[in-house]
């Protein structure tokens, strides 16, 4: 049985999923997905892991009521089950409006199944051959398992199964000091846990700007996380409950805990899809070369969202999503070049970057500028008891142009979006520092960090 279609969409994630919408505005389109639709950012990423560090939060400025004249009575304890319930209603009353969509888009045939190319432009699923005029890969990432003895041989969790978890740990150990170790350290310590976190690098964060790193890694330290860098992980064994993990870099040499947590980064879902029938090979690391407008080597074949390597975020996927659809289906001048991607890390200071790094601006030969603000001296971090953190600047002496904004502070992820969209207009440092802030906001230290007015009177 074979079914021919304008646009095959492999991949229901945050890219596949809005690219397969508007693709059939422009005739049938075969849209296959072998998990739930939404991919890793709905189901196992962004989207449950808000909730979950909402609760966190509240959990972590109950027990500090006590600073802001509130009174508490008896310990505050967290019902996990409870916030697995939370979570879980808001991620499927999200998913299922996905459902919805693809259900009422008459152009559209959904296979919620696994396929894999059999032919040059041929997908095979349950028997059934798909072809189409127009190839789109979204595939999307999985968790990739570090190279640890034995590690197959005891119960551990990734990402994608601690987010189901309803028993709180006793001593959760995290493997991996990115922005998903990172993340769920903090939420399990603020659930009451104990963690210890532990990291390869030299420090936590290690994409990051180094003053970024530190003041994460302090916020953890604050919160009683034991935070272990330069740290390799060698052995595993143990059973549940009892989890015993070898590693050199560190005293003792052995940690022991109740849980495990793997979050050493993700692989690209390449491996296992016949990739080779469209003339494709993946790169070293899995992922799929392509062009500015996200064009493989294959003709008609796109590749897009985590796969095509580069930034990996849900916004990232989108805006692929649209540059894909307005130049292969519009014929308008679209492309990735130059594009401007901010980031965020969802931790207490909360991360916001976007640019270069003082490192790396360093390293490409800028005379670069550098301008800071800590949240200690900006008035409403004090007033609302919360002041980890800084704004960083990065800044080209010689043109005046923002290279990079890094924040680790209250509400890093929004406070960065001045700079985003200072460096997407061509805004320059100066024209950022002589705008006028509302007094007082956490955004004042933003417009301080510049080089403006807002600092605190004697700081």
């Amino acid at each position: 049985m074979s079914e021919r279609y304008d646009t095959l969409v492999l991949g229901g994630g945050m890219a596949g999923l809005p690219l397969a919408l508007r693709a059939a505005r422009h005739g049938r389109v075969a849209f296959v997905e072998k998990e739930l639709l939404g991919g890793t950012c709905l189901n196992r990423g962004c989207l449950p892991t808000k909730p979950m560090i909402a609760s966190a939060t509240v959990a972590h400025q109950t027990r500090r009521a006590a600073e802001f004249g509130v009174l508490v009575t008896g310990p505050v304890t967290v019902d996990l089950a409870a916030v697995v319930a939370r979570k879980d209603q808001l991620v499927d009353s999200i998913r299922s409006g996905s459902y919805r969509a693809v259900e009422k888009s008459d152009g559209i045939d959904f296979y919620h199944a696994p396929g894999h190319f059999t032919g040059a432009r041929r997908l095979t699923i349950d028997g059934t051959d798909l072809t189409a005029d127009r190839i789109v890969l979204a595939p999307g990432t999985r968790t990739a398992l570090p190279d640890i003895d034995g590690l197959d041989t005891v119960p551990y969790y990734t990402s994608r199964t601690l987010l189901d978890l309803t028993d709180l740990p006793a001593h959760l150990l995290v493997v991996g000091g990115g922005y998903v170790g990172c993340e769920f350290a903090q939420m399990f310590r603020r659930f009451g846990a104990a963690v210890t976190l532990i990291q390869r690098a030299e420090r936590l964060l290690p994409g990051e700007d180094p003053d970024i790193s530190a003041a994460v890694t302090d916020g953890m330290i604050a919160d009683g996380i034991t935070v272990l860098t330069g740290t390799t992980c060698t052995h595993a064994t143990g059973t549940a409950g009892d989890i015993r993990i070898g590693c050199t870099g560190t005293e003792p040499g052995e940690l022991k805990g109740s849980h495990l947590l793997i979050a050493t980064g993700r692989t690209p879902n390449t491996d296992r899809l016949g990739l080779e029938h469209l003339g494709l090979q993946p790169d070293s690391h899995g992922f799929l070369t392509v062009d500015d407008t996200l064009h493989t080597s294959a003709e008609d074949v796109w590749a897009i969202g985590d796969v095509r390597g580069g930034p990996m975020f849900t916004h990232t996927a989108r805006d692929d999503a649209d540059i894909v659809y307005r130049s292969a289906y519009r014929g308008q001048d679209r492309t990735a070049a130059g594009r401007i991607v901010p980031h965020a890390v969802f931790t207490d200071p909360e991360v916001g970057s976007v640019g270069l790094t003082e490192p790396a601006a360093r390293a490409a030969g800028y005379d670069v500028l550098i301008g800071r603000q800590d949240f200690t001296g900006v008035v409403k971090a004090r007033a609302i008891g919360n002041t980890r953190g800084l704004v960083k600047f990065v800044a080209d002496a010689a043109t005046d142009a923002i290279l990079g904004c890094h924040i680790a502070g209250p509400d890093g992820g929004n406070l960065v979006h001045e700079a985003v969209i200072a460096m997407t207009t061509g805004a320059t440092y100066t024209q950022l520092a002589q705008a006028i802030h509302v007094h007082p906001t956490l955004a004042e230290g933003v417009n301080t960090a510049a080089g403006g007015v807002h600092r605190e009177i004697g700081a």
